[in-house]
């Protein structure tokens, strides 16, 4: 090989990383200019408005929604993104029902002449998804199910055949804890441990109520976390689905739990171990329970906001590459320290922040190859509903979406050396991620430190994944460049502990949004690469949604 030959090598190798085959897309090249877009002081300015008190939480249905979305379309406007409907707005609407216990209802434990009472928000929470003006336990005898798990792939069923029309489950949220890597994974939490799964589970058992049993560690989040579903609480308006839950969902505290299976004559901790076993079969309490809820009905067409930079390929221009937020949060609620607006500063005015900033990244470039959809969407806290509504009811076809990358909650405490990538190994968007990354002075992509908390299945990528999308989804990275190694997860559980999901979820004096810029370019690089690759990113071999994407192709 001549000199000037090897030279013209190494050109094309900076350029496309491939000299003398097909470029390799993870590495090619990216604009530099859209790189230097997003920066702290843009994503500042853009979370600051969001996560202002005049947003009022930033509920859907409310003025607060009017508000945030009369942003976004405003900021999508300013930077000469195309509408991504296409009759022309930047609206998809969501068509929501909201329900509100009006009551304060007394949930009732009976065996024989004993009584038990259990306080509305202290001891329980519950709901309805009817669309009702009232749901009712009556005297709906308790089983316990243990995890309430059916995965035939794992041998696991934790019903058993057992008849549930009419009764209560009662059961443990997470999967259960084998010491299996083999079966659930290990320490990571699958979908069969999420609590949406636990009340799916009623549905397809007909049972008249769910009540999971709650525990920190294994839900993820404090019981106070929970008492924030005791306003009011959206479905997509699905009635056929709607009316065919359990007439009642809710969960009860751990000590109410461990005082319920005592007057049924069992040991708590005892069954919860067998509850752990294949051999777990579900014991009836031999307790019924009653509760009344009073319902506040009304129908809501929410927003979806999307925006799009269209391809620049005559060909590839009908695929799709997204970029997914959720811009909404709890809206007004219970006071917490005097405070009764929950602005969602971290979740999720940082995402919206940086949906924002990349997309104004790109609206300074030459178009890539395939078109970009900006998708805000609505109701993630209340079930990942936008997401879900935009995935079975999209706006270009979902089998000519290439790729979801999805931004849920950013860094706020400065640059770290690493990323958490949520179901690392899932897809080959890891690859281009890892790309990403090393650009980064050398960052390295890790698996998430707390695979038992299930976040692969809580954020909007998800209802994409289910639908066969290829999904990506990371979380701050853990190794904080200049901090102790134990800075990071402190931080997490500082987080987790008092302001997930409360009032004092708002901006602090000490925010470092250099770690959130950081993550905000990775994302856009990410993008970018896979809006002008030569192949669409697959899911791995094995992986649970590579079937359904398969599927999805042939049509």
């Amino acid at each position: 090989m001549t000199k000037t030959i090897r030279r013209s090598c190494l050109i094309a190798a900076l350029a496309a990383a491939a000299c003398g085959g097909e470029a390799d897309p993870t590495t090619a090249k990216f604009s530099a200019e859209g790189m230097h877009a997003i920066d702290t002081a843009m994503l500042m300015h853009h979370i600051g408005v969001l996560a202002d008190d005049s947003l009022l939480g930033r509920a859907p249905g409310s003025l607060g929604e009017d508000r945030t979305v009369a942003y976004l379309e405003a900021q999508f406007n300013g930077m000469g993104l195309k509408p991504g409907n296409p009759d022309g707005t930047y609206i998809q609407k969501v068509p929501l029902v909201g329900i509100t216990v009006t009551n304060s209802p007394t949930m009732t434990f009976a065996k024989g002449g004993a009584r038990t009472s259990l306080k509305w928000r202290d001891d329980f929470v519950a709901w309805t998804k009817h669309v009702s003006p009232s749901a009712a336990l009556q005297n709906s005898e308790l089983v316990f199910v243990g995890y309430g798990v059916e995965a035939p792939e794992f041998g696991w069923d934790d019903f058993k055949g057992v008849d549930l029309k009419g009764k209560t489950m009662v059961v443990l949220v997470n999967d259960p804890p084998v010491s299996d890597t083999a079966v659930f994974g290990g320490a990571r939490m699958t979908y069969y441990g999420r609590w949406t799964y636990k009340y799916e589970q009623g549905l397809r058992h007909k049972a008249a109520g769910v009540l999971i049993v709650h525990e920190t560690k294994e839900a993820g989040y404090p019981f106070v976390v929970v008492q924030g579903k005791t306003a009011e609480q959206f479905d997509l308006v699905t009635p056929d689905k709607n009316m065919g839950r359990s007439s009642v969902e809710g969960w009860i505290t751990l000590d109410q739990a461990k005082a319920l299976f005592t007057v049924a004559g069992q040991d708590f901790d005892a069954l919860k171990a067998k509850a752990a076993t294949k051999e777990f079969t579900p014991v009836p309490l031999g307790v019924t329970a009653s509760v009344t809820l009073k319902n506040a009905l009304r129908t809501v067409d929410s927003r979806n906001v999307v925006a799009m930079v269209e391809g620049s390929d005559s060909t590839l221009k009908s695929e799709f590459v997204v970029f997914n937020a959720h811009w909404d949060h709890f809206g007004v609620g219970a006071k917490v320290n005097d405070d009764s607006i929950y602005n969602g500063a971290a979740d999720n005015a940082t995402g919206v922040s940086a949906l924002l900033s990349v997309a104004k990244a790109f609206s300074m470039l030459a178009p890539p190859k395939r078109s970009v959809l900006f998708l805000a969407v609505t109701a993630e806290e209340q079930g990942l509903l936008g997401a879900q509504y935009y995935a079975t009811n999209p706006l270009y076809p979902v089998n000519k979406t290439v790729a979801v990358i999805n931004m849920d909650g950013l860094n706020t405490w400065g640059k770290t050396s690493d990323i958490v990538v949520m179901g690392y190994g899932a897809s080959e968007l890891d690859d281009y991620a890892r790309a990403a990354a090393a650009e980064q002075g050398g960052r390295v992509l890790v698996p998430d430190p707390e695979p038992e908390k299930g976040y692969y299945y809580r954020s909007d990528h998800f209802p994409f994944a289910k639908v066969g999308v290829p999904a990506f989804y990371a979380g701050s990275g853990v190794t904080f460049v200049g901090k102790d190694s134990t800075y990071g997860m402190q931080k997490r559980a500082d987080y987790t502990a008092n302001h997930y999901h409360k009032p004092s979820d708002d901006i602090k004096p000490d925010w470092d949004l250099s770690g959130a810029a950081q993550d905000a370019q990775f994302y856009y690089a990410i993008g970018y690469r896979v809006s002008n690759a030569p192949k669409w990113p697959e899911w791995r071999p094995g992986n649970e949604f590579k079937a359904i994407r398969d599927a999805s192709l042939k049509k």
